[in-house]
């Protein structure tokens, strides 16, 4: 079976298996909230996300770098301001307004929580009906800071990003060291798994690095890494059992690069066709991962709902349940928050051009009339999100 190339990489516009693996992660986080069964380990979802994260963000700025010769700051940072922030403050609106309503606005933590939720450092917000946007904060931090040092280090130099990512790697793995005694013990170490989505990234847009990655690409390659990566998901209890207590780190915790590391393999394997691809394209995948973010926000409303109605309902009844009601109330805000914001976003991006356009069209008249050399016209560009599909956390 053949292996895809680099330039069929380039030229993909898109990665559909993707949207699979993130309704996978997000009903595996469901799942691990209510009633799923231990052994499937579903809070390691939420690294799959990390994962997909780095990759996706990191692939749409070199992509656009290559497109334009330029990574837009502004543009990135409102895409995903539009992207992120409306189903965020509208579902924890609702958490809060239910809370007051229901008087457990200081009994249930999130009014003390409530300053953590608005600045996204919610990773240190402790125990609250809106704990699980805890990611959120680890992602926020991420895109805020990620673009800039792509930029700080020069624009076309691959090798310094990727030095950069590993530095950063290496940095989680020491400073989780010194935060065993913390009430969140394993946060610097969801940036390693973040960081291994941009390392990947970053290697298959070099010609070197998918060379060396190009061996997975094939159909046969992707059967065999699709069970291998089932293999270590299921073993992740026991290997967090295996290293529970080094240096007084919970297992959980230390397993996270293992994970990450083997999410890094799979996620390689699937930007090709082949079976387990057009198992994670096909349209209930595709569906359950469109709302995967609201989903993955909303769950906790979901659960309060059905404990309402259902107080019986415990085990793995309950977690399907709670998926179904979830996935209802996620399409409700996919349909009524999510798009509806993403066009504004892109809306807004276009004015932007358009304005810029006019200005370096002035500026470019007035060169010309005074006589000066004339500066190349702006390079048109495409919109990313169109070409590889909405990058979600």
């Amino acid at each position: 079976m053949s292996s895809l190339t680099h330039a069929d990489y380039l030229a993909l516009r898109r990665f559909p298996a993707l949207d699979g693996l993130r309704a996978i992660a997000a009903v595996l986080v469901v799942f691990f909230h209510y009633g799923g069964p231990d052994w499937l380990q579903g809070w390691a979802g939420v690294q799959m996300f990390f994962v997909l994260s780095g990759f996706l963000i990191t692939t749409l700025m070199l992509r656009e770098e290559t497109r334009t010769g330029e990574i837009s700051l502004g543009e990135f940072y409102l895409r995903r301001a539009f992207r992120i922030l409306p189903v965020y403050f509208v579902v924890l609106l609702v958490t809060v307004a239910g809370s007051v309503l229901f008087g457990t606005f200081v009994s249930n933590g999130i009014g003390s929580a409530l300053k953590y939720f608005l600045t996204f450092t919610n990773e240190f917000a402790g125990a609250s009906p809106y704990g699980q946007s805890w990611s959120l904060g680890i992602e926020q931090k991420f895109y805020l800071v990620w673009p800039l040092v792509a930029i700080a280090l020069g624009t076309v130099v691959l090798r310094r990003r990727a030095g950069a990512a590993v530095l950063g790697m290496l940095l989680a793995l020491v400073v989780v060291n010194f935060t065993a005694s913390h009430s969140n013990p394993g946060w610097p170490l969801h940036y390693f798994s973040i960081l291994t989505g941009v390392l990947l990234a970053i290697a298959l847009h070099s010609p070197r690095g998918f060379a060396l990655l190009r061996p997975l690409t094939n159909r046969v390659a992707q059967v065999v890494v699709a069970a291998g990566f089932v293999a270590v998901h299921l073993s992740v209890k026991p290997i967090a059992a295996f290293l529970d207590g080094i240096n007084g780190i919970p297992g959980h915790v230390l397993v996270i690069p293992v994970y990450a590391l083997a999410t890094a393999v799979l996620l390689t394997a699937m930007i090709a066709p082949g079976p387990a691809t057009t198992f994670l394209s096909t349209k209930p995948m595709q569906f359950v991962g469109e709302r995967s973010y609201s989903l993955y926000l909303v769950q906790t409303i979901a659960a309060t709902i059905i404990a309402f109605f259902w107080p019986a309902l415990s085990g793995l009844g309950q977690s399907v349940v709670v998926t179904a009601l979830g996935l209802a109330l996620a399409s409700v805000l996919y349909v009524t928050v999510e798009i509806p914001m993403i066009n504004l976003g892109r809306r807004v991006i276009t004015r932007q051009r358009a304005k810029a356009a006019v200005r370096a069209g002035v500026a470019h008249q007035d060169r010309t009339q005074q006589g000066a050399p004339q500066a190349p016209t702006p390079q048109s560009e495409s919109s990313r999100l169109a070409t590889i599909g909405q990058a979600q956390p």
